[in-house]
């Protein structure tokens, strides 16, 4: 019998929340199969079966759990005996087809049709080509919840449809009340802390995104082709932060109780979105790497951020954050700084803008670039400075090169 313990994830952290099992009471697991996915206020990680067998679970989805508890035993024994599992019945609607439909969802739609059961392919999307989305899922999960309704493939097409009237079942509760989870909580602390504890400003600038736009064009095929990954936006902006932080070192350095810390290495946090909160894993020694090994290095972080495979060392010790808010749509923010670092440069969404040229009113893809820094380190002329750095090595990206 094998014990399924919490483990160590550093030291800092003494307990999570058990958030989700993958496996049920009784199922047969594989050697390093995943197991169950443990939430803290740092990181969400995954735990894995040590060995094969029959797994036996001991602590219930979204209990608090410490570090070494056991939450299960896996039964070694039962892996010989264990009766192959019964042939799924065929499925009503075509796999390939409803496969295939999931994958077009966004992740937020993928899930709500994972959670209520639905099948999407049954469902009139009114997105953009007749896209699912994530309220297209929520409204045929109610309305298919009222008796006597017809069934979801029975519905109009969105064009014959008028706004549906949200509909709430006999007894079903309007509002649904839960703790916070510890990573959300523990972001919303450094949040707090971080409007408390420094003196924040934020300073903006805009920058004409051409000639990035054109290198990216022009390079894109022989580039991925070579490193296996796509020249992205975000390198060209950590390496103008890296240069700009050289430019200007008062941004690369920070407060520690009396004394102020200067900062002479460039690890660049790098704001990832995912389903549990906001994460700023940390790419490092940035002023050492080419722009394929930022890629890669963004790309794998990212992923393993979003997939609950990160590790606390990955998310410590960055000197300097980029939050890209422009993948969401943003058009201009004021980022909140991520203590104890001195600045965050914010990026924002790119939208053709008229501007004048030479004396003439030309159409350029244009975007917003908000830096907030702590004023107690930063000065309003060193911050000015340090932006329109980066502004000039993303207007002229030869500037990266030489280091200009």
């Amino acid at each position: 019998m094998i014990d399924v313990k919490i483990p160590a994830l550093g030291e800092s952290i003494t307990s999570g929340i058990l958030a989700k099992w993958h496996v049920k009471d009784g199922d047969t697991v594989t050697r390093g199969q995943p197991i169950f996915e443990l939430e803290t206020d740092k990181i969400t990680s995954e735990g894995q079966a040590e060995s094969a067998g029959r797994i036996a679970l001991k602590a219930a989805a979204g209990a608090e759990v410490s570090i070494g508890q056991v939450v299960a035993t896996i039964d070694e024994t039962a892996t010989a005996s264990a009766p192959a599992p019964a042939a799924p019945a065929a499925p009503a609607a075509q796999p390939e087809a409803a496969s295939a439909k999931l994958d077009t969802l966004s992740p937020a739609a993928r899930r709500v049709a994972v959670e209520t059961k639905v099948d999407p392919a049954t469902v009139a999307g009114t997105g953009k080509g007749g896209r699912v989305t994530k309220g297209d899922l929520l409204s045929a999960v109610a309305v298919a919840a009222v008796p006597g309704a017809p069934s979801v493939a029975d519905a109009p097409p969105p064009a014959a449809m008028a706004a549906p009237k949200p509909v709430t079942p006999a007894g079903e509760k309007r509002v649904t009340r839960a703790k916070m989870s510890p990573l959300r909580k523990r972001i919303a602390e450094r949040l707090v802390s971080a409007q408390h504890n420094a003196a924040l400003l934020t300073t903006f600038n805009e920058v004409d995104m051409s000639a990035v736009m054109a290198l990216r064009k022009k390079f894109q095929e022989d580039f991925t082709k070579r490193h296996g990954v796509k020249l992205g936006f975000m390198s060209f902006f950590v390496k103008a932060v890296v240069q700009a932080l050289q430019a200007v070192p008062a941004v690369n350095s920070q407060i520690e109780g009396d004394e102020l810390i200067q900062n002479h290495f460039f690890d660049i946090g790098v704001a990832v979105g995912t389903d549990r909160g906001l994460m700023v894993p940390v790419v490092r020694d940035c002023d050492r790497l080419g722009f394929a090994e930022v890629e890669k290095s963004i790309l794998d972080l990212s992923k393993r951020a979003r997939d609950g495979k990160i590790k606390i060392e990955d998310l410590q010790g960055g000197v300097f954050t980029i939050s890209n808010g422009g993948i969401y749509g943003s058009m201009l923010s004021t980022p909140i700084l991520n203590p104890p670092q001195s600045g965050i440069l914010g990026l924002h969404n790119i939208k053709e803008r008229a501007v004048v040229e030479n004396g003439q009113i030309v159409a350029r893809p244009m975007m917003y670039l908000a830096l907030s820094y702590d004023h107690r380190v930063v000065d309003g002329k060193e911050a000015v400075t340090f932006l329109v750095h980066v502004k000039d090595a993303i207007e002229d990206p030869s500037r990266l090169l030489f280091a200009l």
